[in-house]
């Protein structure tokens, strides 16, 4: 059986957030070759994660809206100055949403499937995590990220 905790702290280690569909733990934790079952969702951990790197979720949401004129699933920069951050798979306000730490994908690849909409993602330390997204649209969430990783670092223009 595994092991539930009540919170966990997102860190430099940290591969993903998987929600988990479980009366006991909402969320899969991701870190190294290890996971944690975490009592709180997703959304929950990261953002208490944000105001531990420094603002709040909204407030990040917002600034990284303004900064790169992205709408919908923005990425998060949950603790830049450890280069920590998120995107989420979908809507955060979807049960469904897994969050990916950017600095820890190596590859994302088409998963053998019918109706090519899963994904496979390759961590840089071998681990893999398979989801029910096409391979564009998290490219599409890394180019995001990498876009909010440039924009705090100055090396992005202001959107208009």
């Amino acid at each position: 059986m595994e092991k539930i905790c009540n919170d966990y702290e997102i860190s430099e280690k940290t591969l993903a957030l998987i929600p988990a569909y479980n009366l006991e733990f909402g969320t899969i934790a991701m870190e190294g070759k290890e996971e944690y079952y975490v009592k709180k969702t997703p959304l929950e951990l990261i953002k208490h994660a944000a105001l531990i790197g420094g603002a709040e979720y909204d407030g990040r949401r917002s600034s990284m809206s303004f900064l790169t004129g992205i709408k919908r699933k923005v990425p998060i920069p949950i603790n830049p100055r450890k280069n920590i951050y998120a995107f989420p798979t979908q809507s955060p306000s979807q049960m469904d949403c897994h969050w990916i730490f950017f600095s820890h994908v190596n590859l994302i690849s088409a998963a053998a499937s019918v109706t090519n909409k899963e994904t496979t993602v390759l961590f840089q330390n071998g681990q893999k995590l398979q989801l029910k997204a096409s391979p564009h649209t998290l490219d599409k969430q890394m180019y995001r990220t990498w876009m909010c990783v440039k924009a705090l670092s100055g090396d992005l223009p202001v959107m208009p």
